[in-house]
């Protein structure tokens, strides 16, 4: 199978690893270190490098994973057909070993980014949640094509394994019928033969059940990686609720606080005003007795 048309994502190309490789993945830990030894101490634990490096990184990571899951899909569709090979497995295998890094890298960039952004305001917490739930839907979506794949495969090898095993009985028994007629010396070297021929087939079957044992093994491996995955997604989902939760609540609180606030200040001006009323009527009450009594003494002096 020809490599074009496969919807492979780039950086998880070439054959079977057989060692740990960088795929490509954007981790930011050589940027995080430094900038949190230079910002954390001018914003008060807050780095803004650190944010949009990782908020960044786990944005290009998201896009690879659900570049892998496309081409997981276009392959289910290719698996059991007459263009199945082991190029394409392998191929498979390779995709999964890689996106399976990066789905632990920016697992790990979350993490981080959740410890980051808690004393950053709430449009960026909001970010932090949009960017977590975005990854969380891919890698979902990503888990079930590994899941349905898997399976297929494996059905697939065990029906190829099974119509190889009857092809090589099929073969044993039409050798077993050569003829006995001959000398015993003869016939002695045709059982000797038979017997040097059976143990190698018992070794071949048995070198094809390890092999069988082991491909199944690898598929199931490159499935678990994820699931794995999926339970500390959950975490830092669940952590940024409660922080985002925190958030509104203190929101809440402040606006109360606003509200009652202003009740109370409105109140106040209330009795301010009855206060000036009272002292104006008492005045007014004061120059008109004082304008009565002037009256009266005024009266007395004349007389």
């Amino acid at each position: 199978m020809s490599r074009e048309g496969t919807g492979l994502p780039r950086g998880g190309t070439g054959g079977t690893s057989s060692g740990p490789r960088d795929y490509g993945a954007t981790s930011s830990s050589a940027v995080t270190t430094m900038a949190s030894s230079t910002d954390a101490s001018n914003f008060g634990g807050f780095s803004p490098t650190e944010f949009i490096s990782l908020s960044e990184s786990i944005a290009a990571n998201t896009i690879f994973v659900k570049q892998s899951w496309q081409f997981l899909e276009k392959a289910n569709r290719t698996i059991g057909t007459p263009k199945d090979n082991q190029t394409l497995r392998d191929k498979v295998h390779d995709i999964q070993t890689g996106t399976n890094q990066r789905i632990s890298t920016t697992s790990k960039d979350l993490q981080r980014l959740t410890v980051v952004v808690r004393r950053g305001d709430k449009q960026q917490k909001l970010q932090v949640e949009k960017l977590t739930s975005d990854f969380t839907h891919v890698v979902q979506m990503y888990s079930k094509s590994q899941q349905v794949i898997a399976a297929k495969m494996k059905q697939v090898l065990l029906v190829n394994a099974s119509q190889q095993d009857d092809m090589h009985r099929d073969m044993i028994g039409f050798g077993d019928g050569s003829s006995a007629t001959g000398g015993s010396q003869q016939q002695q070297q045709e059982q000797h033969l038979r017997q040097q021929q059976i143990q190698r087939d018992l070794q071949f079957e048995q070198d094809m059940l390890l092999e069988r044992e082991q491909r199944v093994r690898q598929i199931e491996a490159d499935v678990l990686d994820v699931r794995q995955i999926m339970q500390e997604l959950s975490s830092i989902t669940n952590q940024q609720s409660e922080v985002i939760d925190t958030i509104e609540n203190t929101i809440e609180h402040a606006v109360s606080n606003v509200e009652s606030g202003h009740t109370e200040l409105e109140k106040a001006v209330e009795y301010q005003n009855r206060y000036r009323r009272k002292v104006i009527i008492l005045l007014l009450i004061a120059v008109i007795l004082g304008m009565i009594i002037t009256g009266i003494i005024v009266s007395r002096l004349k007389n």
